[in-house]
């Protein structure tokens, strides 16, 4: 199929952009990698009167380096993957970006598209609540900064307004953290069936602090804090691991899809989540990446 007819326009600053989505409002579809609003334009599953394009906004598209890292919602994944600082200070979101599509979807995909498009079984959102990160929304009005909790609200629904653009991502460093990133798809490139990202904070041998964010198993990234606390102040084994994977399984309501059915994806966070922890504690302890 071919799109329904819109108009189309490209602003090259930030304020020109800003200007077309505030007068279009619900009219208006912004355009940033594409990866994802183009099939729905050519299912007609989305119908702009308008189509505002992003890619000639020189100012939101860069990596910074700070007390958080902050990437402009223009920088494209496979950049961001690429990337020195990225690999060095997020290895979280170096490991989850390659699993995101294939390097041709990454080299056109933005880190801010992905998560403003808030698919429930993509990687990006559940880096972004994994590491407790930030998402900065501007409008004429001004700027705002919104935690994963408040900005993801359900499928494919966020806190953006309509006048609003994502603008920037913020995430804290945590090269001194163990983590780890897993899924199960059909096949490598396809959207998670269940996946999990896991950030450990070592306290001696124990760890002090455990985030584990699920994707593909709920309408938003899910937390089971239960699972967190089975693994957090106790001794890390083997038994440890298998009772958070225990509760992760028995505490998630997932949906059944043409995919998958809810009890495989249960059954399947479960398991992911013994050997993410396995792998997390490995690695924060000075093991390789």
């Amino acid at each position: 199929m071919k799109p329904a007819p819109f108009a189309y326009a490209a602003p090259d600053t930030l304020d020109a952009a800003l200007a077309l989505v505030r007068r279009y409002g619900q009219d208006g579809k912004v355009l940033a990698g594409g990866q994802s609003l183009v099939p729905l334009l050519n299912m007609r599953l989305a119908r702009p009167a308008v189509l505002i394009d992003l890619n000639r906004v020189a100012a939101l598209d860069y990596i910074k380096n700070g007390r958080e890292i902050q990437f402009g919602a223009m920088t494209r994944q496979r950049v961001a993957e690429l990337s020195p600082l990225v690999r060095a200070k997020l290895p979280l979101l170096a490991e989850a970006l390659h699993y995101v599509g294939h390097p041709q979807i990454r080299n056109r995909g933005t880190v801010g598209g992905s998560i403003a498009h808030a698919d429930p079984s993509a990687e990006l959102p559940a880096v972004l609540a994994a590491l407790e990160g930030a998402v900065v929304l501007q409008s004429a009005r001004g700027t705002r900064t919104l935690r994963p909790e408040a900005f993801f609200l359900s499928y494919l629904t966020t806190a953006i307004g309509e006048d609003e653009l994502l603008v920037e991502v913020r995430l804290p460093a945590h090269d001194d953290m163990g983590t780890a990133f897993l899924e199960v798809a059909r096949r490598h490139g396809d959207f998670a069936l269940a996946g999990v990202a896991v950030v450990i904070e070592m306290n001696g041998g124990r760890a002090r602090r455990v985030r584990m964010v699920f994707t593909g198993v709920g309408p938003v990234p899910v937390r089971v804090e239960e699972a967190e606390a089975a693994v957090t102040d106790t001794p890390l084994t083997e038994r440890s691991f298998a009772e958070a994977g225990r509760i992760v399984a028995a505490r998630l309501e997932p949906e059944s899809d043409i995919h998958a059915t809810a009890a495989y994806r249960k059954q399947v966070a479960g398991v992911l989540t013994e050997r993410a922890l396995q792998v997390a504690v490995q690695r924060a302890k000075g093991g390789p990446r």
